[in-house]
C-alpha cells in the first residue's frame, strides 16, 4: 500500500449562513490551512477531524492501493483528488494525494 498525504488547502467561512442558520457554537474545526497528515496503509491519520476523514475516506482509500483517475480526468494529477469536509457553514478543501513510501 502507499502513503496519502492529506493537505488544507482551503478554509472557508460563511458568516451570512451562519447567522442566518446556526444556532451559536462555542467550538468548532481547529483545522488551519497548510496543515498536513501522513495516512499509513488507508488508515485514519492522528488528529484528523473525523467528520473530515469520512467525506475522504474512500479516496484515501483507492489510492492507498494504488488506484486513481477520479472521474475520467477530474484531476491534473490522477493520484489525487481535491475533497471537502461536509461542513456547509465552514468547508475544508483538503488535497489527497498519493505518496512515495
Amino acid at each position: 500500500m502507499k502513503k496519502v498525504k492529506i493537505t488544507v488547502i482551503r478554509k472557508a467561512c460563511y458568516s451570512d449562513l451562519q447567522a442566518q442558520y446556526e444556532n451559536p457554537i462555542e467550538h468548532s474545526c481547529d483545522i488551519c490551512e497548510g496543515m498536513s497528515w501522513i495516512s499509513v496503509d488507508a488508515q485514519q491519520p492522528q488528529g484528523l477531524c473525523p467528520e473530515a476523514w469520512k467525506s475522504m475516506r474512500e479516496f484515501v482509500e483507492v489510492l492507498a492501493q494504488g488506484g486513481g483517475n477520479f472521474f475520467d480526468g477530474w484531476m491534473k494529477n490522477p493520484y489525487s483528488a481535491m475533497i471537502s469536509c461536509n461542513d456547509g457553514f465552514r468547508p475544508v478543501s483538503f488535497l489527497i494525494e498519493a505518496v512515495q513510501s
